[in-house]
């Protein structure tokens, strides 16, 4: 039975979602229906289609209470929105319902597992938010909550950890048909940690082990962790808080790791071997991946910065979106990252220039837009005098551009929104370094909109960014300082 809140949020979200225009939204990056999104969650192929639900406050385009919004896709790029999933009706999650994920049931129904929140007066008089696990149950559409939540809780922990960090279970089935789950949680001291539990049934969790210490190395607590094999190893994906900069991979704040490794299934140790950042741009935080029915490994995170999403006054009435989801691989120890094949089905009106030199401001025929696929081939004119400095702008008018460039004696790519309109001294720039070949580098570059996201060298690096200029603003340019070749490819989306 439907709860008279989670009603209530129904009815508001279908009654606002009349009033957005079409043309007020991403094309095929999925956004807030309405109000507020965050983190994806449940991200899941169940009953024939794409399922991603996603941090929900549907009555503000800034953070409340979170619900669960929920959409389906054929094709991982054209969403239909279903009716809010889950709502903060429960004594266990009266402060929201937090991330988690989903996994089919061999009985047919589809489980959600998510962090339930709710608050209490502690000894000193002040007020914490205690956090455990609960589960739902569902059919696609519509999901109960289990009777007996919640199903993990303090008791459940090992000792010395915190109660008030224990958050946003992912979980997947072991090889041996058994549902694993890690879950993030922390020291007493405020040291991440990340937990193993397992479950027969989706209901009756035991926990195992820590997994994986912090010990201080990346930020503070590791929010949504994710831990899957890919080409022969085992990946950790979590979003430490609070990080300190360690160049040339992370920034200060909130940020994205990817631990890389080995994993011994039976005695249940993952020993890492390298890490890296997973996003080098601006807007990209806890990603969540699934496995796709044809054996791809597709990720997706929320295209958003928390120091810098509290800083832009929304006049829509939605706020947040997804990147687009990404195929994932290993080589050379490193994850790599692709647009999910199914964006080239949906490119048309082809434009290719070959060999164009530039050193200076170059404009190109046909090459502009908001909603754009392109890929570029950059080298020096002469090897033995590489160009300094390579810059495509876009979302451009007089006043206005967004950019993306590439340096050959630092090796590093740079993005910026500094000139995107915004009023604020927030963060409008990051980099990060990449391998080049004496000035040679590829970059793909997709626009939708409101973001950019720039894939560089087939993927060995992702940098993603959000803008609000003008969707009027569609102009694109290329500089150099000194003299490079482009090979240009581009489509609209």
């Amino acid at each position: 039975m439907i709860s008279e809140i989670l009603q209530k949020a129904r009815e508001y979200e279908e009654r606002i979602e009349r009033e957005i225009e079409a043309e007020d939204k991403p094309k095929f990056h999925l956004s807030a229906r309405v109000g507020w999104l965050n983190d994806p969650n449940g991200f899941s192929f169940y009953n024939g289609v794409y399922h991603l639900f996603y941090q929900y406050y549907p009555y503000d385009t800034k953070w409340g209470p979170m619900h669960w919004g929920h959409a389906v896709s054929e094709d991982l790029l054209h969403w239909t929105y279903l009716p809010a999933a889950l709502a903060p009706d429960m004594a266990y999650d009266t402060a929201g319902c937090f991330s988690g994920s989903a996994a089919a049931l061999p009985d047919g129904r589809q489980l959600l597992m998510y962090t339930g929140v709710y608050k209490e007066m502690q000894s000193d008089g002040s007020v914490r938010e205690i956090q455990t696990q609960c589960v739902a149950f569902g059919d696609g559409r519509d999901y109960e909550k289990y009777r007996n939540n919640p199903v993990l809780e303090e008791k459940d922990l090992p000792k010395h950890s915190s109660r008030y960090d224990f958050r946003d279970p992912k979980m997947w089935y072991g090889s041996d048909g058994i549902l694993r789950c890690v879950i993030a949680g922390s020291t007493k001291e405020g040291d991440g940690q990340i937990y193993l539990f397992n479950s027969p049934d989706g209901i009756g969790w035991k926990f195992n082990k820590v997994l994986v210490s912090n010990r201080q190395r990346f930020g503070k607590i590791w929010e949504c962790p994710d831990f899957f094999e890919l080409d022969g190893k085992w990946v950790l994906i979590a979003s430490p808080t609070e990080m300190l900069p360690k160049e040339p991979e992370y920034y200060n704040g909130n940020g994205t790791l990817c631990l890389i490794g080995t994993y011994d299934e039976k005695e249940e140790i993952f020993s890492e071997e390298q890490d890296q950042a997973v996003d080098y741009g601006i807007d990209y935080y806890a990603p969540a991946t699934m496995l796709s029915p044809d054996g791809r490994r597709i990720m997706i995170g929320w295209m958003q910065n928390w120091d810098t999403c509290g800083l832009y006054k929304s006049e829509r009435a939605w706020f947040g979106q997804m990147s687009l989801p990404r195929e994932l691989s290993i080589k050379n120890g490193r994850l790599m990252q692709k647009p999910v094949r199914e964006l080239n089905g949906v490119r048309g009106n082809e434009i290719r220039y070959d060999a164009v030199t530039v050193s200076a401001v170059t404009k190109l025929k046909g090459i502009k837009g908001r909603t754009v696929d392109m890929e570029l081939a950059v080298r020096p004119v002469d090897p033995a005098a590489p160009y300094r400095r390579f810059e495509i702008r876009f979302a451009q008018d007089d006043l206005h551009f967004t950019s993306v460039s590439y340096c050959p004696e630092t090796s590093a790519v740079c993005i910026d929104r500094t000139f995107s309109g915004s009023r604020r001294a927030a963060v409008h720039q990051r980099m990060c370094y990449v391998n080049s070949d004496n000035g040679k580098i590829n970059l793909r570059m997709i626009l939708d909109t409101f973001s950019a996201e720039i894939f560089v060298n087939d993927g060995a690096q992702a940098l993603s960014m959000t803008f609000y200029t003008d969707p009027a603003a569609d102009g694109i340019s290329f500089l150099a300082d000194g003299a490079a070749v482009m090979d240009v490819i581009k489509y609209d989306l």
